[in-house]
């Protein structure tokens, strides 16, 4: 299987070559810093848009690193400021102009960073509090052959996953939904492929993602949990570039091709091969994700006479196209396509009856953005978007004749205004406004007996936003401020939602940071029942009507300190969040609650650790994290007890040796089981037709222990190509963790039955990357 993935890599591959640079020759600004951090083993800090516009006679090879700089601030008018030995930042003067070079982008005030290298080369975490990831300068993290952004996320502390998937991201105690996902500015609700086991998002495009935990911008509306905002913009007057990777899952392309001075096209696309043949990746993704669902347990009804067989595919897609137009506009498209299908064949080799299920699930979406700079201080971005998802199951069950069609669908379209004013070099002012218009259509249909219902919920929302951003004269202190004011129309109703964000140095190698914020959500998820859609992907979201479905409302607060020197990396965070307005069906529960329809509230109360030693091209790290997470149902007779989400203790540690183009990295996870509810006794009640069970999350599941393994290697095939091969191992050990339980009454013996899912086993995978 490995020749014919690499028959197919090296059939696709396209050789271009490029002649070397002569002395004297313009180059971009951007090509020569990159020359430079290879050779002086220094890193830049900027914001692409502040240095597109340059282009100069690179300084000699000779110079030493302050000599460039002092050749490079001369000939652009840029400032350099060394922050460490190995981290550069760039910031352009308010109102100054060189006179040999002709700008067009607007000074902006730089957002430097805070941490560079967190956890690994391509993570950095930003003095606004974003966590950004750059998966074109990713290094390694243990068991990841590719940058998969939900993966990577999971490594910062307080961000998991209790069941193994990026559909179901937990950060600080929340759910999935409650976290914001955009893709260049394109609501998603869809982030997963293969039912979230990898994530939606095709890597190789990706140029930056920030990911804000607490203290987001006042920008950033519905959820009332975290925010990932991923962009893959450029800078249009790049040079040409394309990406092939292949791995054992699926094969993905990348292209950015110049077709002006001015102008730019970026195509990228992915798409499984699972519907063609299995691999030993596919078969272990598999067995994991379609655990206690339609295919493997038949709706507990055990007969051996079932067969069943599933076909499985995915791809996603996405193109965007960059036009400046005259020295003060730029007009950017973006598309995005993400698809899953899976088809069930069922057959009864008794009486040789068949039945097909289906399971689409899609999001389209599209952004047009208009960015106009009006002068060296002021400048405004103008977003329109759609974005379409849809859920649509058909189930033909087997047993009988009966089938179910059930739809779950979105159209979210929206128009964002922002402007951005620098009062000085220290202080600016950006303040916009929103429209949002939301609607959720739910369908269900039976044959026999014959019932249809069709519902559809609308919402419409309008946003001001005043927002300030302010440095001292010294770089010490950073204070980021904003209110959001949501105002929804169909409900006439009011939001205020302040936010700050403080970060103040307190010596060269200690910084405290503090910040808050009050948000929002009218959107969630919610699980009517256990086996909707097939069991697989049982969620569907639904709207707040401000009565039974309540909008959530969270409260956050969070205050840490970080310890940096040239070796070590020590943060510690601690926080205190509050949501309400949440209801039971979007928790997860499979006891006594399940089928009750309560709405309540839950708060978290957590300490994050993370210390971080480099060794030269060794560096490792360990991440600890504490929660104590508490639900709050007023009208059940039980209020208080612990959330679904609540692991209260998780623990990581790695190791990561980089030379060269040689990486390899080894670490493990272990944390806390999650709590699950038992039965009272092995006897059933209600005359067999109930279980008794005991108080909800009595109890917690035994502990989860993996150990995962990642290397790679990458050399040079002309002086434009560069190819990586990339192995993993998740679940090294292969040891079976229970990450969920649950219990039902087996029909057959009329009985309490164990319901077990276990996690990923032993999973390897490899990956070939060629970029030229």
């Amino acid at each position: 299987m490995r020749n014919k993935c690499l028959l197919l890599l090296f059939a696709l591959l396209i050789f271009q070559s490029v002649s070397a640079q002569k002395p004297g020759t313009v180059s971009l600004l951007k090509e020569i810093l990159i020359n430079i951090e290879k050779q002086h083993k220094v890193t830049f800090n900027y914001l692409d848009e502040q240095i597109t516009t340059y282009s100069l006679v690179p300084p000699k090879n000779s110079f030493s690193l302050q000599q460039k700089l002092n050749y490079l601030k001369l000939k652009t008018g840029l400032n350099f400021a060394i922050i460490n030995g190995q981290s550069i930042s760039i910031s352009k003067p308010i109102r100054e102009k060189s006179p040999e070079i002709a700008t067009d982008s607007v000074p902006e005030i730089l957002k430097e960073v805070a941490i560079e290298g967190y956890l690994t080369t391509g993570i950095n975490k930003r003095t606004d509090g974003a966590f950004r990831v750059n998966p074109k300068k990713y290094g390694i993290l243990p068991g990841l052959t590719t940058p998969d952004i939900l993966q990577t996320m999971q490594q910062i502390p307080g961000i998991m996953s209790v069941d193994e998937t990026i559909s179901n991201i937990n950060i600080r105690g929340g759910t999935h939904d409650q976290n914001l996902f955009t893709w260049n500015g394109v609501r998603m609700f869809q982030t997963g492929h293969f039912f979230g086991l990898i994530s939606a998002f095709n890597p190789l495009p990706a140029q930056e993602v920030n990911i804000y935990k607490n203290g987001s911008s006042a920008f950033f509306g519905e959820s009332v949990s975290g925010v990932v905002a991923i962009s893959t913009k450029t800078d249009s007057i790049e040079k040409s570039n394309s990406a092939f990777e292949t791995d054992m899952i699926s094969t993905a392309f990348y292209s950015k091709i110049k077709t002006s001075k001015k102008s730019s096209f970026l195509i990228s696309g992915r798409r499984s091969y699972t519907d063609i043949f299995s691999t030993p990746t596919y078969d272990a993704y598999s067995d994991r994700i379609f655990q206690n669902t339609i295919i493997t347990d038949m709706n507990g009804v055990e007969n051996t006479t079932y067969k069943s067989k599933k076909t499985f595919y995915f791809y996603d897609f996405s193109s965007q196209y960059q036009q400046k137009i005259g020295k003060k506009s730029e007009l950017t498209l973006d598309i995005i396509a993400v698809y899953n299908f899976l088809d069930i064949f069922q057959r009864n080799d008794v009486d040789t009856t068949s039945r097909n299920s289906e399971l689409r699930q899609h999001n389209y979406g599209a952004n047009l953005n208009w960015k106009i700079n009006w002068n060296d201080v002021n400048s405004t971005n103008i977003n329109a978007y759609n974005s379409n998802y849809k859920l649509d199951a058909t189930n033909e069950a087997i047993e009988n004749d009966q089938e179910l069609n059930q739809k779950n669908a979105i159209k979210d379209i929206g128009l964002h205004i922002e402007n951005h004013h620098e009062l000085n070099e220290n202080i600016s002012i950006n303040n916009g406004y929103q429209y949002h218009e939301i609607s959720i259509t739910d369908y269900e249909r039976i044959n026999n007996p014959l019932f249809a219902r069709r519902t559809r919920d609308v919402l419409r929302t309008h946003a001001v936003i005043l927002e300030t951003v302010m440095k001292s004269v010294d770089n010490k202190t950073f204070v980021k401020a904003g209110l959001r004011t949501n105002y929804i129309e169909d409900f006439n109703l009011l939001l205020f939602e302040p936010r700050l964000l403080i970060s103040h140095q307190l010596s060269n190698q200690v910084t405290f940071e503090m910040s808050g914020e009050v948000k929002s959500q009218t959107a969630s998820q919610v699980i009517d029942l256990q086996q909707d859609f097939l069991g697989i992907e049982k969620r569907r979201w639904t709207l707040a009507n401000n009565a039974d479905k309540p909008i959530q409302k969270s409260a956050q607060i969070a205050a840490g300190y970080t310890f940096k020197s040239k070796s070590w990396l020590v943060t510690l965070d601690n926080y205190y969040k509050k949501v309400t307005g949440i209801m039971s069906r979007s928790q997860s529960f499979q006891n006594q609650l399940e089928y009750l329809k309560l709405n309540g509230s839950y708060s978290v109360l957590g300490t994050e650790l993370l210390v971080q030693k480099n060794f030269g091209n060794f560096h490792a790290w360990l991440c600890y994290s504490f929660s104590q997470n508490k639900y709050k149902f007023d009208k059940y007779y039980l209020p208080d007890f612990a959330s679904n989400f609540d692991v209260s203790q998780t623990f990581s540690v790695a190791t990561v040796y980089d030379r060269k183009n040689f990486k390899i990295a080894l670490g493990s996870k272990w944390y806390t089981g999650k709590p699950e509810t038992t039965p009272k006794s092995e006897e059933l009640v209600q005359n067999g037709s109930q279980i008794d069970y005991n108080s909800p999350n009595n109890k917690n599941l035994g502990d989860y222990f993996q150990v995962n393994f990642s290397t790679s290697y990458q050399w040079p095939l002309n002086k434009k190509s560069t190819m990586r091969a990339s192995f993993s191992i998740l679940n090294l050990l292969n040891r079976k963790n229970i990450i969920n339980r649950y219990y039902r009454i087996n029909e057959t013996d009329n009985a309490i039955e164990t319901v077990n899912t276990f996690s990923l086993e032993r999973t390897p995978n490899l990956s070939v990357k060629i970029t030229f």
